[in-house]
């Protein structure tokens, strides 16, 4: 900004400076040559009269002297005709002496009476002509034309403009000083606010922006701006805190409820064990939606930076490690496609993306069926368009309609006929885990029936790959559902979002 406010001040000076030396520059162009054409044609009309006088005398012989010494004296060449037109003296070549020029027009115009002055182009450049006649009675005894060189006078006007141009150049260098500072006063709550707002976003502000310094308007934003951010890190705080406090204080009653209910299992009636089994099942569900709905809080509240991160190893290492569970459900993992290389990713978000659209894909998957993990590079050739690398989790079940695939992110959205247990946050939190790596997650409709889901992430070529220990006892939530005695309990990790038609993924 501050190179904007001075090109303003700069380019309304020499707006200024053009409006006032210009036309003062043409003016005064015109008047000098004014002024010569002036003095030229006294000077010829000077000449005449004694041009005039010798004639009548006898004197014709002291024309060609008289003739030199006017040159000499006003830098001219001069001509003298007798009253027919023919060239009694010229200064410049005596060749022309005796030539009539009577049919020229500005000696045609001095016969008849009419003095001309006017600007002819010669061999030698532009001339200034006066020709006069001499005429102190009724007849035109002789003519005078004098020449003059336009060089000296056009050296003279462009050296007058030198000196405006040197006078504007250095009131533009002093209004560049002046403007500098003027620009780097205002801007500098500016910059201080922007320097502020990064830190902000970066989810505290240390630095605020000083309140006593630039104008008057911009020290009232800065004090507004202060105040806001205040408040809204106050709030950010808050809901922090809420979200720590929650998260303890939110377990163990959902705990001891649980366990208080599958204590009551013994003394019920076998009419009403399914009841039971629902409660015990509704409880499970509402702890994994607080869980769920914590770790979006934490997510959004939180300053997250991407790092390098190995797209392949990770991929590999969540397709080897969830081979096994599927294989309890007679569904295959496969991994395909190109090496896709390093890409930037929120750390650990790659794992918990891989494992919640796996445990999506695998609720999905009939026995029998694939789940195939695809990799794709980012593209070379890509045009305006920039490069993202792809990883694509693909299965083989009944798939959705594009209706629900275009609301498979929303929160606590649900397929109609998806599993009852599941939250509708597992979606919402991919895309969160994704998008803060500066990527996007769509899901589409695979070639051969089922679900693509697509990750599109930035790639980071030559970059040092930064390589975080990944576990390889299997995704916790497996362990954890496993003791609890829960069936299906491989797909409840992250929490469900839309999952496919007849799938739920679960937190």
């Amino acid at each position: 900004m501050t190179h904007r406010l001075l090109l303003s001040y700069l380019s309304l000076m020499a707006l200024v400076l053009l409006a006032l030396e210009v036309p003062f520059g043409f003016v005064y162009a015109r008047s000098e040559l004014n002024r010569f054409s002036h003095t030229a044609e006294l000077g010829a009309v000077t000449l005449a009269s004694v041009c005039e006088e010798k004639l009548e005398h006898g004197l014709a012989s002291d024309l060609p002297q008289l003739a030199r010494s006017h040159a000499r004296r006003t830098g001219s060449s001069v001509v003298v005709a007798d009253r027919r037109g023919i060239v009694l003296t010229d200064t410049t070549t005596a060749t022309t002496v005796g030539r009539n020029i009577s049919s020229e027009p500005d000696i045609a115009a001095a016969l008849s009476d009419r003095p001309a002055t006017g600007i002819r182009i010669v061999p030698g450049g532009k001339v200034l002509f006066a020709t006069v006649p001499g005429a102190s009675s009724d007849t035109v005894p002789c003519v005078v034309r004098t020449l003059y060189s336009l060089g000296p006078l056009a050296q003279k006007i462009h050296a007058t403009w030198i000196v405006p141009a040197l006078v504007g150049l250095g009131v533009l260098a002093v209004v560049a000083l002046i403007g500098f500072a003027l620009a780097r006063w205002i801007t500098r709550p500016l910059r201080a606010l922007e320097c502020a707002t990064r830190q902000l976003a970066d989810g505290r502000l240390t630095d605020p922006p000083a309140t006593d310094c630039g104008p008057p308007e911009l020290r009232q934003l800065a004090t507004s701006f202060t105040c806001t951010a205040n408040r809204l890190q106050h709030l950010l705080h808050a809901q922090e805190a809420f979200a720590s406090e929650a998260s303890h204080q939110l377990k163990t009653p959902l705990t001891s409820l649980r366990l208080r209910l599958e204590n009551f299992e013994p003394h019920l009636a076998p009419c009403a064990q399914h009841s039971l089994e629902e409660a015990i099942s509704e409880v499970g569900r509402l702890s994994r939606m607080v869980q769920g709905l914590l770790a979006l809080a934490r997510l959004e509240n939180s300053a997250i930076t991407p790092e390098v991160i190995d797209l392949d190893a990770v991929v590999a290492d969540r397709g080897a490690i969830w081979t096994a569970f599927a294989g309890e459900q007679h569904v295959d993992i496969t991994v395909a496609g190109t090496p896709a290389g390093p890409v930037w990713a929120v750390r650990g978000a790659l794992e918990q993306i891989i494992d919640n659209l796996l445990s999506n894909a695998l609720q999905a998957s009939p026995p029998g069926s694939t789940i195939t993990l695809v990799t794709a590079p980012a593209p070379t050739d890509y045009g305006r368009t920039p490069p993202m690398a792809e990883l694509h989790v693909v299965d083989q079940g009944p798939g959705m309609t594009e209706t629900e695939r275009q609301r498979a992110f929303d929160r606590f959205w649900r397929a109609t006929d998806a599993h009852h247990d599941g939250t509708g946050l597992g979606l919402s939190m991919v895309r969160r885990l994704t998008q803060a790596g500066g990527g996007d997650v769509t899901l589409d409709a695979a070639p051969h029936g089922g679900i693509d889901a697509c990750i599109r992430l930035r790639p980071a070529r030559a970059t040092r790959i930064r390589r975080h220990p990944v576990g390889r006892a299997g995704p916790p939530h497996l362990a954890r559902a496993r003791a609890a005695g829960q069936e299906h309990g491989q797909a409840r990790l992250l929490g469900d979002g839309a999952g496919h038609r007849g799938q739920t993924d679960t937190s």
